[in-house]
């Protein structure tokens, strides 16, 4: 599954891998690095982070993991903030969140807007993505902020939001589940994105089963996210189709809800990724590996299968082929653990066993 190789050697050249095979073939090169019988990986690929936000929504969790109802927060309260916050302030939040991901072994990531929600907030947080990554996703349809009527909100997402975003974005996502968007919103929302050339992609099933998936696989998403409620349907859908399951095990960690099942998805021969779901508010986390550790834990993942999911899953999700995977002519983006297998990733979770990132050729991260 993994195209596992055993002592082997690899030659990076402008930033792309130009040999790769056995160590004793390995052919002459300026510079070498010896790894020291270390672990070497595809450089992780998340797929699903929500980083151009500001504010702090600590107490919300802290009120969630004591079992108190908590109704102050949520979603809202990061959309004043954000709305508050100055573009430096964003920046500098999203420029740290990335430099995090980079140094749990993330060299391809996805973010999305969604904490804006007027036309100029939601257009401002996908300017400023843009400034980090190609892989920006337009969430105006993330929920319906207060003073709005769902109707009127629903035509400026599709509408005026879309226009000023459109160009700022290579997807367009909805999330379709209680207390956002119903189907036929969804659907509209996807309709209108997919006419001004963004790509499709779901929130789909996280809080309880609902319509999400099979809108995702109707309206040829890219993926369908969470996936955490799913009927035999559902599965079928998904397999039946080439819309990749975007599992998020932290935000189960993170919400005590139950985990999606994994085994499953794969079992019926589902594409699965895994991703952080990076975001203030119910997973606030940065590391992979994390999520790696959790997905073989509580979803029944093998360990190989979860750290497919992290690599060729999540670019199966950003319908990429040239990252998640080491070949000639690929990216050189590549992780040294501290370790020498995969396994240990699950076997000793918490520790940071990131040794070496490098992203395009470049070592961003050395120890």
């Amino acid at each position: 599954m993994l195209g596992l190789r055993r002592d082997a050697a690899l030659v990076i050249d402008d930033g792309r891998i130009v040999w790769l095979g056995s160590a004793v073939d390995v052919p002459a090169a300026d510079e070498r690095w010896d790894c020291g019988g270390a672990c070497v990986l595809p450089g992780f690929v998340d797929s699903h982070a929500h980083l151009v936000f500001a504010g702090d929504r600590s107490a919300e969790f802290a009120a969630r993991m004591a079992g108190q109802q908590y109704t102050a927060g949520g979603i809202a309260t990061t959309v004043t903030a954000t709305r508050a916050a100055s573009d430096e302030v964003l920046r500098a939040n999203v420029a740290r969140l990335v430099a995090e991901l980079v140094r749990s072994g993330s060299t391809t990531f996805e973010i999305k807007s969604g904490y804006g929600l007027t036309v100029d907030d939601e257009a401002r947080s996908l300017r400023i993505a843009s400034d980090f990554t190609d892989e920006t996703t337009f969430l105006g349809a993330h929920v319906v902020p207060s003073g709005i009527d769902r109707a009127d909100y629903v035509d400026l997402v599709t509408g005026p939001m879309l226009t000023a975003c459109a160009p700022h974005a290579r997807w367009a996502d909805v999330f379709c589940d209680r207390g956002a968007f119903d189907a036929a919103e969804s659907r509209a929302v996807l309709a209108a994105a997919r006419s001004a050339g963004l790509v499709p992609r779901v929130h789909a099933n996280q809080l309880q089963h609902g319509p999400g998936v099979a809108v995702a696989v109707e309206m040829g998403a890219a993926s369908a996210d969470h996936c955490t409620h799913l009927s035999d349907a559902d599965v079928d859908l998904l397999a039946g189709s080439d819309t990749v399951a975007t599992l998020l095990p932290g935000a189960e960690f993170s919400t005590r809800s139950p985990y999606p099942d994994a085994r499953r998805l794969l079992d019926a021969g589902v594409t699965v990724a895994l991703a952080t779901d990076c975001n203030p508010g119910t997973s606030f986390t940065t590391s992979m590996p994390l999520c790696i550790a959790l997905a073989v834990r509580e979803m029944r993942m093998t360990v190989a299968e979860a750290v497919r999911a992290a690599t060729a899953g999540g670019a199966s999700a950003l319908q990429r082929d040239d990252v998640g995977r080491l070949f000639v002519g690929g990216p050189a983006d590549l992780v040294v653990l501290d370790a020498p297998s995969y396994i240990h990733l699950a076997y000793r979770p918490g520790v940071d066993l990131i040794r070496q990132v490098w992203r395009g050729g470049r070592l961003v991260r050395d120890g």
